[in-house]
Order: structure tokens, then sequence, then C-alpha cells
């Protein structure tokens, strides 16, 4: 028999953060039992069953005696089926079958199945991170090796198998190191900006867009091609940095959505339909886990048809816009989230859409407008920089050749001007700081820095701000905007054109 008490590292999950958790497993005299303590839930405490039936498939029996198992710190729910591969090792050191001194240099976690077989769980990769941090090695299931040798130097084993495991400790067989996996890219995966005929002011306003990480909404009627020029937003956007697709990866894989176990390298884009609920959008149920905005980070958030939407599941993004976090409350803590977002929205100017068109327009209009419309907050509307209008299509534009200016084209321009910002805000930001990549994250006293007007430029900034009443953060959004349309030009400075249009792109009334 080994120790008294087995001990083996493993992790659980608040958010993107880790915390440590030391499974203890003792055997002594008494009624033959099988107990999981130390505040597990359901799945934690159905790991007995899983791990009973993995040793009996590899051959083993549990000794009759009273098996106590204690999650410790006990104060701290644990939750998630990857505690049945620290528990069973803990077994097994216990029954002296792994030696005790060589497991404890290592942090465990996987889901076991009844055959002993290892399958993937959740958030693989922030643990093999922690696990670097605590100067450990990492045991995973080999679906989720890819993932964790991302984290750096570190040992990892991932076997297929509890047996392989097993056979690994006792010198049988040796298991090779992990090699990381990355997202492949597709070329032509993504729509073509080509596509689309007509619509040059809004092409216009989504390059702005994508070169600043500026917000947007697009309002016209159904068919203009609303959802069409979101869906090619993706394609102008540059891949991402790696510490960006490290932060990303993260999120995904504590949601158990990083497919095969690869970093991605592309930008997310999640269009969530307009019945989600709360939760969904922003974060929560029963384990708090991220909503749609999080799984968004350093990507695109579509809202289509945004009046449909609840209203409070709307105002419930008006903080994570602010502030690129998402926190979710509950009574035994607070879950936060990266949700560091680039919103864009599409909707009708009414219900019937048509309000442009007195042909098709309902016999409400205007008034229909202004109902509609109102069931979207002032501080939701002014959290948004680029307002536009999408009219109806003309079938003279749709039987007009291919435009000439493809994706591609439009992504290089969108590169130059993300290189310039970078460029700036790295030599601005000091070490230690928030690091800031684009326009739309500078604020306070080096917003003013990077992006104060030339004086004719100021003058029209503040002439307008009085007469269209625009809010503090609304004459911020200007700048910022302008800015970004300083950089699209490679102008050093902001110029009077560079704020008419950043202003052309508020909203003033509902139409």
């Amino acid at each position: 028999m080994g120790p008294v008490v087995a001990r083996v590292s493993t992790v659980a999950f608040q958010g993107v953060d880790v915390l440590d958790i030391d499974v203890q497993v003792q055997m002594s005299g008494g009624q033959v039992a099988f107990t999981v303590v130390g505040l597990p839930d359901k799945a934690v405490a159905e790991s007995r069953e899983r791990v009973r039936a993995a040793l009996h498939a590899l051959g083993l029996a549990l000794p009759p005696k009273r098996i106590t198992v204690n999650l410790a710190p006990a104060d701290v729910q644990k939750e998630g089926s990857h505690y049945d591969l620290p528990i069973a090792i803990a077994l097994l050191t216990v029954m002296g079958i792994l030696p005790d001194e060589d497991i404890k240099g290592f942090c465990a976690l996987g889901e076991l199945a009844l055959d002993g077989a290892l399958t993937a769980v959740a958030g693989t990769l922030p643990a093999a991170i922690h696990a670097v941090a605590t100067d450990r090695g990492l045991i995973c299931p080999a679906a989720c090796g890819g993932e964790a040798a991302w984290a750096g130097e570190l040992e990892v084993l991932a076997p297929r198998t509890l047996l392989e495991l097993i056979n690994h400790f006792k010198g049988t067989q040796v298991l090779s190191r992990p090699q990381p996996k990355m997202e492949e890219d597709e070329p032509g995966a993504l729509p073509d900006l080509a596509d689309i005929k007509g619509q040059e002011t809004a092409k216009r306003a989504l390059e702005v867009a994508a070169s600043g990480a500026h917000n947007l909404l697009m309002v016209g009627p159904p068919g203009s091609g609303k959802s069409m020029l979101a869906a090619r937003l993706p394609g102008l956007l540059p891949p991402l940095e790696p510490a960006e697709a490290l932060d990303l990866s993260m999120i995904h894989s504590v949601a158990g959505k990083l497919e095969g176990g690869r970093l991605m390298r592309r930008r997310p884009f999640r269009d969530p339909h307009h019945s989600a609920s709360l939760p969904a959008l922003v974060g929560g149920g029963v384990r708090a886990k991220p909503g749609e905005i999080s799984l968004a980070h350093q990507g695109v958030l579509f809202l289509d048809e945004l009046p449909e939407f609840a209203r409070p599941t709307l105002e419930a993004l008006r903080q994570p816009l602010e502030t690129g976090r998402a926190t979710v409350a509950r009574a035994n803590g607070h879950v936060t989230y990266p949700a560091r977002v680039q919103l864009v929205a599409a909707m009708n100017p009414c219900r019937c859409g048509h309000l442009d068109d007195p042909a098709q327009a309902c016999g409400r209009a205007p008034k229909c407008a202004a109902d509609y419309q109102s069931k979207i907050s002032g501080p939701l509307f002014d959290r948004i920089d680029l307002h536009v209008d999408v009219p109806a299509v003309k079938a003279s534009d749709l039987s007009l050749p291919p435009p000439r200016e493809t994706t591609a084209v439009v992504a290089a321009r969108v590169a130059r001007a993300r290189a310039i910002q970078a460029a700036r805000y790295a030599a601005l930001v000091k070490p230690g700081h928030p690091t800031i990549r684009t326009n739309a994250e500078a604020d306070g006293e080096l917003l003013e820095k990077v992006a104060a007007p030339e004086a004719p430029g100021r003058a029209l900034l503040t002439e307008a701000a009085d007469r269209l009443r625009l809010s503090a953060r609304g004459y911020h959004r200007v700048l910022r905007v302008a800015r970004t349309l300083a950089d699209m030009e490679g102008s050093d400075t902001v110029r009077r054109v560079h704020i008419a249009e950043a202003l052309s792109y508020r909203r003033v009334v509902v139409r």
C-alpha cells in the first residue's frame, strides 16, 4: 500500500482565473464506502462511479475499505468532470500502484470514460498556464495536449488512457510531449466585399470601423445588404496578435469551445439570434459560463434586428462595451470575463421596414419609426461610434459589374491604419499599463494627446457639440473616429475634414 493520505493537485475555474485545488484521498478501516466531500457539484459527485468503472476496466478493484475524497479548500464550489483523473491518480497512489514522489510535481485534470479512456475537458489552456506559473507539469487527456503545449516550457503528459499513464510512471512506456496545434487558415473561407454592389457610404463606414475597431450601427430597409456588409467585416480585420490569440483561446477553452485543442488565429464573429437570453449574451448560467460578448473578445459581435432583442439584454451590454469586461455576479462570488468587442448592429428604421418608401410604408409612419427605435435606449445609442443609413439597392446598381475593390484591397488599407495606431500607442503607453492597440481603446488624457484637432477642427467640434447636444461620451467618440480617419489618410494631425466626417456618423434624431 502507498501513503495513508495521497494528494494530487488540480484546479478550479473562476472565469479565466485558476484556483489551486488539493485532491486528498484516504483509505481507512470501517464500513465500506466511497465518499466525495469538499462542496462537489453533481458531476464531481458522480466521478466515483466513473473512476470505479475505469479501474475495473484495467483489472483493478478498489479495496473493501472506507474511501474518503476531500477536495480542498472545502469552501470553494467544485464544478465539472475534470476531477475524475486527479481522483483516480490519488487512488492509484494510495493503493501503491503509482509512485507518490513522481506525482507531486504535476497538476492533473481530465474526464474518465468507463473503459479507462481519457476524454477532453474544458479549461486545459488556463490550467497549463497556471501550472507554468507554479512550476509544475500537467497531466491531461491526449485530445487536450496540443492546447496545453502552448503554455510554454512545462512537462506535459497527455495519455489517451489511464493505462498509458500508469505504464509511463512505471517506465514501460514513454509519453512524448504533444505538439502545439493552431487553427488552420482556410483561404477563401470568408465572403468577399466585391460581392456587394452599391452601398458606397456603408462600405466606407465599414472600413472606418475596421480601421479603428469602432462600434457600428446600420439602419436600412429589408434586403439592403446590412447582414452582407457585417459578414464581410472579419475579412477586413488583421489576424490576432499572439497575446490576443492566447487571451481569446483561454476564454474559449474555459467554455469548452476550443475545437481540437487548437489555438485560435482568426478574430471571432458571433451573431446570436435576437431571442438570446441575458445570460447567453453576457454570461451566466449555473456555472457562470462566458456569454457571446466574451466569446467575441478581440472580434466582432453582430446583433441583427437590434430592436427585437429584449430590452434588459441590450441594457446589460452597456457596461461591457465601456469597460471591455463582463462581470457575472453570484451570491457566492463574482466572475469576470474579458469582453473587448467591436459591436456591429443592424436594424430596420421601423417595424415594417419601409419608412422611406410611401408605397410600402405602413399607415402609422412616421410614428411607427419613433416607437420602434425607442426600444433602444439613448445610452446604448451613445456607445455606438458610427451610425450609417443603408438605403435600398437600386436595380441599376445590381446590373453593374462587380466592384474592383475586393476584401484583400481594403484589408491592406486597414492593416496600414492599424499598424500606425499600434506603433503610436506602443510608444506612448507606459510599461505595466494595459496594452492599447486601436483608437477605440484610447481614453482620457491619452485620447486628448493623440486626437487633439487643429484649431478649425476644434471650433467645428465645439459648435457641433453644442448644436447636436453631444454628451461627453459622444464628444470623445467623435475624436476617436476622427483620429482613425486621419490615420487612414496618413495624416499626423486631426484636421477639420476629419472632424466633419466623424460628425456625419453621429446619430442626431430619430428619422
